[in-house]
């Protein structure tokens, strides 16, 4: 459903070396790079960061990245956590969403709520 999606951040450096690091154990790399304008994907960029254009604070997002199986979800938890991330929620089941919602949630360098989730059984 969702073809790509933008975030406006405060420090594209550091919202790019946070992204390059938590998105790695998910497969996806950094595609195109214009300098503040970042975009990451598999095989096009489905994620994209820029600089802050509008005024006023931005406000907080909730992104969910598929994992492909748990594992997924604990390396990009770690990568997240190694480069300094806040710790919203560590690894595990959410029986509340469904069974098997295996997620983590960390906080990226503007706030963002930022989640790994895979939804395969054990």
């Amino acid at each position: 459903m969702i073809d790509h999606i933008s975030l406006q951040v405060a420090d594209p450096a550091a919202s790019a070396a946070f992204y390059d690091r938590v998105l790695a154990p998910l497969g996806s790399t950094r595609l195109l790079d214009f300098g503040q304008v970042i975009g990451w994907g598999t095989t096009q960029p489905r994620f994209w960061i820029g600089p802050v254009t509008t005024e006023g604070a931005a406000r907080e997002a909730h992104i969910a990245f598929a994992a492909a199986d748990r594992a997924a979800v604990h390396a990009f938890f770690d990568a997240a956590v190694g480069g300094g991330a806040e710790v919203l929620h560590e690894p595990r089941v959410w029986p509340e969403y469904h069974p098997s919602y295996y997620g983590a949630f960390v906080r990226d360098p503007d706030g963002n709520n930022v989640e790994a989730v895979c939804h395969r059984p054990g």
